[in-house]
């Protein structure tokens, strides 16, 4: 048998060790190194200069300046009609999706005959002073009440036609003028209601009085009933999406939107920065936006809002894949001007250092 030298076989297997680490150590090292992308690769990766002018890089998405809005319905029941369309420049209060209310219209129905009703027996009733004050106070919050329904179902109305063609822009916005003069005016007569009810010589209400003041309420929440059924826009913007569809039944869950809403006056981007990152990120630096559908084009935009604590990542970042336990840092960057971005649209973001700013 062939006899090893002990000294060759020891220094054979001391080799043989040394390169598994010295593989074992490289791969450790690269995979880091890949794990944790530096702003000067991102920069590199994206064919834009980092020579000492950028002080960190991050993955944002693109959004209106107050983010995307998913409108809910706020009552169950069957989609009768989808107004918006998507892209739609809209106004606040503009209906965009109704909902079956034929219930609720019974109901009301129902309800004013009962108001009708109660207001001839507390007519019958002599009141004076304060006790009439409160009176007239009262009826004239219930005119301007049903004075501001009428008004918006009126708009409503319009509205639908000015889209089919029948009526004209200048009918639509005096009837917005209409609704808007509704609405003040209730507002002043709950006012001068408050006021009154205020006097500390007021008298207690009779009977009749709070037989009549119970059937008021019930109009009233009837009302807000058939508002919820109608699904409006929260602020003038952009219908950015619609999923509503006519004869579907409407849930009100945040996982069932009906509509997502945006203002597209301004965009922003949401990026996410990483833990190392944070210390180097400030409100009022400047900042440079890059798309790959744009290719080399630029856009330039500010820090507004910095999260005041750290969160899991939501956007995903090119190149390699980041560890899921990496804590990132919400940065708001409002872009200038009026750039050809689209919202959703994945970014890379590079924050200019101090002395580049």
């Amino acid at each position: 048998m062939l006899k090893v030298d002990p000294t060759v076989q020891t220094l054979t297997v001391a080799g043989i060790i040394a390169i598994a680490l010295s593989v074992l150590i490289n791969g450790t090292l690269s995979s880091h190194s890949q794990d944790k992308p530096t702003a000067q690769m991102a920069a590199a990766e994206t064919g834009v200069s980092a020579k000492g002018s950028w002080a960190a890089s991050a993955t944002g998405r693109v959004e209106p300046k107050d983010g995307e809005i998913r409108l809910v319905s706020q009552a169950p029941g069957e989609i009768l009609e989808v107004i918006a369309k998507t892209g739609d420049k809209v106004q606040s209060g503009d209906l965009l999706v109704r909902l079956d209310d034929s219930d609720a219209q019974a109901k009301l129905t129902a309800a004013l005959a009962e108001e009708a009703v109660r207001v001839l027996e507390r007519d019958e009733e002599v009141a004076k002073g304060p006790a009439l004050d409160r009176r007239n106070a009262e009826d004239a919050v219930s005119t301007a009440e049903r004075a501001v329904y009428a008004a918006q179902t009126s708009l409503d109305d319009i509205a639908r036609k000015v889209r089919g063609g029948t009526s004209t822009a200048d009918e639509l916005n005096s009837a917005r003028k209409t609704l808007a003069d509704a609405q003040t005016k209730l507002s002043e007569e709950r006012a001068a209601l408050a006021e009154v009810a205020a006097r500390a010589d007021m008298p207690l209400p009779s009977r009749l009085e709070s037989s009549l003041t119970l059937a008021r309420s019930d109009v009233t929440q009837i009302l807000n009933a058939i508002e919820r059924t109608r699904v409006r826009a929260p602020a003038d913007g952009t219908v950015l999406n619609v999923w509503a569809k006519q004869g579907e039944v409407a849930v009100t869950s945040p996982e069932a939107p009906l509509a997502l809403f945006g203002d597209l006056g301004s965009l922003r981007v949401r990026t996410e920065v990483e833990e190392r990152d944070v210390t180097k990120i400030r409100v009022g630096q400047k900042a440079v936006v890059k798309a790959d559908a744009f290719g080399a084009q630029e856009f330039t935009g500010v820090v507004t809002s910095i999260a005041p604590a750290l969160g899991a990542q939501r956007i995903t970042s090119r190149g390699p894949r980041r560890p899921n336990d990496v804590e990132v840092l919400e940065v708001m960057v409002a872009l200038d001007g009026q750039p050809p971005l689209l919202t959703g649209m994945r970014v890379d973001v590079f924050f200019k250092a101090d002395e580049a700013s």
